[in-house]
């Protein structure tokens, strides 16, 4: 705290001929989510965050006070309210206030967390909260990884009428400029008797509103700024933009200048794979061929030619002399008794520990490739494919791992070959092996696993939609009965609006059992 106020102060006294919002941790009686407005080399006021979410990633209420007071910036004759983040998505939030008393525009500044769509739900909202305020809404994101988090930018400007005036890119950081006219505000303000009476019936002049005056307004002559035309990115675009500035961000941030992969042949790895290099370039990225007796030729030929595709380099590394080495070992306490999931999962963890040994040696970051169908219901192995440090596609359910990867492929030449699309997802743990062996087919696993880990619907609900009642306990019971696996497993990038880890904090000891 006391390094980011030192640091406040080294902006604040470069800031010479301009004004500037800056978010910042403050302390005074207590610790607050704060934003200064800094003008001309001076810091002219504080604003503390009112609204505090506490919910899904949130935890603001575990660490700061909320701020109960709305200062209103005065700056070349214009009205200027601040706030943060949360408090633009009330209605009756600080705009309220700081509008009523004469705000003109706002700066609502953010480090507001991506999932895919996000950007329309924001939309909608910022359009009203301008509209119903009659003021002009500035809403600035902040772009890039931290963990588990993407920030997507996409700051947007809106006038007096909830009209979209220019649109920031997603997941890119650039500076955007608008005219804004002030005067129409207050044309728009002087028809509509629901402000006046509003400002009666809430009372505004309690001290809640600060007004700190800066700058009188003086005529300047300049050009018009041309008109933006930003689109939003269509909706694999947007999902995938996300997934490479997160993998990007995290190897980046941690000092990370290599990923290797164990590439198995399958989706899961290849679309990591692909990631990894559109993020870091291909010249960072090692993939690993860990093959046993049980591996197909073609899973082979398969993650050989997504390896040359993308120009990584490419190791190949049998694991089975391990694996009976192991086998050895244990023969004393396994005599007599079937292989079962046991061998399996013993497999895997040789893999793993083949990855985390090149680690180790070599400093590299270890990329896992479990999907969110895979990490829901426990269909992973622990200390094995889930070993690692850092789990891309974590949030990204099987059905749309296909479909990113052949969004993918149509943005150029084709990298991952079209067999990997049409074989069967397998292990290849045992002979003739296919996930859908122990699970049911995705296209029908992920909706049910939609319902009830994004949704909260439960048993009956999602019964009702149409699956069969011996399904969805069977689901139900693999979600719940693997949460102890998902607690050990690397953090992912969140795409969807609930994953699995801070989103969604369930107990691993639990005794309840609803079905």
């Amino acid at each position: 705290i006391k390094d980011n106020i030192e640091l406040l102060n080294e902006i604040t006294a470069r800031s010479e001929g301009i004004a500037a919002v800056v978010g910042f941790v403050d302390k005074s009686d207590d610790i607050y989510n704060a934003a200064a407005f800094i003008c001309n080399r001076k810091l002219a006021g504080v604003y503390h965050k009112s609204f505090l979410p506490n919910y899904g990633v949130f935890d603001e209420e575990r660490y700061f006070r909320a701020g109960r007071d709305y200062p209103v910036f005065t700056l070349n004759g214009t009205r200027i309210g601040i706030n943060i983040c949360e408090d633009i998505w009330y209605p009756d939030g600080p705009s309220i206030f700081q509008t009523l008393a004469g705000a003109e525009v706002i700066i609502n500044i953010n480090a507001s967390p991506y999932h895919a769509g996000k950007w329309r739900f924001r939309e909608r909202m910022l359009s009203t909260r301008a509209a119903d305020n009659f003021v002009i809404l500035a809403y600035v994101n902040m772009v890039g990884g931290q963990d588990e988090l993407v920030f997507d930018g996409h700051s947007m400007v809106f006038d007096q009428n909830g009209n979209l005036i220019a649109r920031g890119r997603q997941f890119e950081e650039e500076l955007i400029l608008a005219d804004l006219n002030i005067d129409a505000v207050f044309r728009a303000r002087l028809h509509d008797p629901r402000r006046r009476k509003s400002g009666v019936n809430r009372n505004i002049d309690t001290g809640m509103v600060r007004h700190i005056f800066l700058s009188e307004h003086k005529e300047r002559s300049r050009p018009a700024i041309p008109e933006r035309t930003i689109s939003p990115l269509e909706d694999l675009a947007e999902i995938y933009s996300a997934l490479t500035l997160g993998a990007r961000d995290y190897a980046g941030k941690n000092k990370f200048s290599n990923v290797v992969i164990g590439m198995s042949g399958g989706i899961d790895s290849a679309l990591t794979a692909v990631i990894a290099a559109d993020s870091l370039g291909s010249d960072n990225v090692i993939g690993v061929f860990m093959p046993s007796q049980y591996t197909s030729v073609e899973s082979g030929e398969d993650a050989s030619v997504v390896a040359k595709n993308l120009g990584i380099r490419f190791i190949i590394n049998p694991m089975w002399d391990v694996f009976e080495s192991y086998m050895k070992t244990l023969s004393g306490q396994f005599k007599g008794l079937e292989h079962d999931v046991t061998e399996e999962n013993l497999q895997a963890r040789v893999r793993g520990n083949i990855l985390m040994a090149l680690s180790n040696k070599f400093g590299w970051l270890v990329l896992t490739t479990g999907n969110k169908s895979e990490m829901s219901v426990g269909y992973a192995t622990l200390y094995g494919d889930m070993a690692g440090g850092f789990a891309v596609i974590k949030d990204v359910p099987k059905t749309l791992v296909y479909r990113l990867a052949e969004y993918r492929n149509s943005t150029g030449p084709r990298i991952i070959p079209e067999r990997v699309f049409k074989r069967p997802p397998t292990a290849e743990l045992k002979p003739g092996q296919t996930d859908q062996d122990t699970l049911p087919p995705y296209d029908v696993l992920d909706p049910i696993l939609q319902a009830y880990v994004e949704e909260d619907r439960g048993l009956d609900e999602i019964v009702s939609m149409g699956w069969s009642r011996e399904l969805v306990e069977r689901v139900i019971g693999m979600v719940d009965g693997s949460e102890y696996k998902r607690r050990q497993a690397p953090i992912g990038i969140k795409i969807t609006p609930r994953a699995l880890g801070r989103d969604r904090r369930m107990p691993v000891t639990n005794r309840y059992k609803s079905l």
